[in-house]
């Protein structure tokens, strides 16, 4: 793959990255389409004669892959692979590569950062003052909202990624009990799994760092919820689509959970009707525009290793390579 052809590269989604980071120029010939966004009925067009297509968000279907005739490269812009046909790409030969272990301090301290938020009612606290609150008491505090410690509490962690792992040792420093659930429905993963029906009824907490697959759709729904004995804060910096976002709001409102921290929708940007939007305004409820990844060091790492990635399968040693 070492040779003097100059490739065309196309950039779909430059405005996924903030102006600060930098991506630097590849190390080889090269010709270069850089696009702030890219509709998905833009793709085809844009991409037709590109020899290497950088995507972050910006799908790339079956019909949009058949018109990238000269297409030898797909450089995913983040860890998740869920916007590629893998299937198609593997079929013609396409090599895919992705980003791995750059935000091992992001989205972690995101993640907990939900959990203090919610586990000390730090919003609806700092809404009341606004509101008049705390001129209104007739003492130094008051407790119109639940504060509890972390400290002692079980944390049930749905994947056992970098991601999670990194969350685990953050959670240990709080004093947390860290469990990792066995794969729903899977026995026999040994001693150092707790079963996923038992993360359910004994975590105080639970959080999802999974990928978004077929066998992780949904992976939290009504069925998940009532089983919920001690009405865990319910955690999502991961993927949307992981948890059943009208069960979520359901299970929310019934009291089956004790609040929900999210980073992450099924669509993004949220749309109109989107369940979501009508429990904003609930104390128990945190939404995040899909950030817990956007720490500068991050995005900077993710760039520096998005070119690496490039350079990698041009110089003929493809590097993070995805399989269907």
């Amino acid at each position: 793959m070492n040779d003097d052809h100059q490739r065309h590269i196309v950039f779909l989604d430059r405005d996924t990255m903030p102006d600060a980071v930098t991506v630097r120029v590849p190390d080889f010939p090269h010709t270069m389409d850089t696009y702030d966004r890219t509709a998905s009925d833009e793709v085809a067009a844009r991409c037709k004669d590109a020899d290497i297509v950088i995507t972050n968000k910006v799908p790339l279907c079956a019909d949009a892959l058949a018109e990238m005739k000269n297409l030898k490269m797909v450089a995913i812009a983040a860890t998740g692979t869920d916007n590629v046909d893998l299937k198609v790409c593997g079929e013609r030969g396409v090599v895919v590569s992705n980003i791995r272990a750059y935000a091992m301090a992001t989205v972690p301290e995101h993640t907990l950062g939900l959990m203090l938020s919610l586990s000390r009612s730090l919003r609806p606290y700092h809404n009341s003052i606004a509101a008049g609150r705390w001129k209104e008491a007739e003492q130094f505090c008051y407790f119109d909202y639940p504060v509890f410690n972390l400290e002692g509490k079980v944390l049930g962690i749905i994947g056992d990624g970098v991601l999670g792992k990194a969350v685990a040792k953050r959670a240990e420093a709080f004093g947390m009990e860290v469990r990792f659930s066995a794969y729903k429905g899977a026995d026999g993963m040994g001693p150092l799994y707790t079963s996923f029906e038992k993360i359910l009824t004994e975590s105080d907490v639970i959080t999802l760092h999974c990928p978004l697959m077929d066998s992780t759709r949904n992976l939290l729904s009504d069925a998940e919820f009532d089983q919920m004995k001690k009405k865990p804060l319910i955690i999502n910096t991961a993927r949307g689509g992981l948890v059943d976002e009208v069960a979520l709001v359901k299970a929310l409102k019934d009291g089956k959970i004790s609040g929900a921290g999210f980073d992450v929708v099924t669509t993004e940007p949220i749309p109109d009707n989107h369940p979501f939007l009508s429990i904003m305004d609930r104390p128990d409820f945190i939404l995040t525009p899909h950030m817990a990844w956007a720490g500068i060091e991050a995005i900077q790492g993710l760039a520096d290793q998005l070119i690496d990635n490039i350079d990698a399968y041009v110089a003929g040693a493809p590097r993070n390579v995805v399989t269907p």
